[in-house]
């Protein structure tokens, strides 16, 4: 049991997860607002505004920081790692969501012309088009992800 108490009380790992969970209530909420339905898939879903994986790897690169010092290898890898994903959801993410919705509408077109038998489709078969992030997403993800570091570094776990 003390492994579990030691788990929870990792500020580090705390932070990393908080700002997953905040930046996905925040995505669904700001989903549901804007397109006036709930949707559930947004609680756990990639894309939209903010970025999880941003704020998840921000978190995480800032509390290693404060916990372990900028000169610390610890940093250096989170660090690598917050950039990596970042580039990633600005970039390849992104584009194969433009991607996808290219193909959905060109998909909806032939079915309109009726050439395609869409009995024979699932609606499983249409590609995912949340996937990647605007530069504006990826930096809400950014500042949430510092500011829960800082908040749960100094102020749920101050160090004693």
């Amino acid at each position: 049991m003390h492994y579990l108490y030691d788990l929870f009380h990792n500020p580090i790992l705390m932070s990393a997860v908080s700002s997953w969970f905040i930046a996905q209530i925040l995505k669904t909420l700001l989903h549901t607002i804007v397109n006036r339905g709930f949707v559930a898939e947004r609680l756990i879903g990639t894309g939209g505004m903010p970025s999880s994986h941003s704020a998840t790897v921000c978190s995480l690169a800032t509390a290693v920081f404060l916990r372990c010092g900028p000169g610390s290898v610890d940093f250096a890898l989170a660090g690598a790692l917050a950039i990596i994903v970042m580039y990633d959801a600005l970039g390849i993410r992104r584009q194969a969501g433009r991607h996808a919705q290219v193909l959905n509408e060109m998909m909806d077109t032939m079915e309109r012309m009726e050439q395609v038998d869409w009995n024979t489709l699932s609606p499983d078969d249409r590609l995912k088009e949340f996937l990647g992030h605007t530069p504006s997403q990826v930096a809400a993800g950014l500042v949430i992800g510092i500011l829960m570091a800082f908040v749960m570094c100094y102020v749920v776990f101050p160090v004693a």
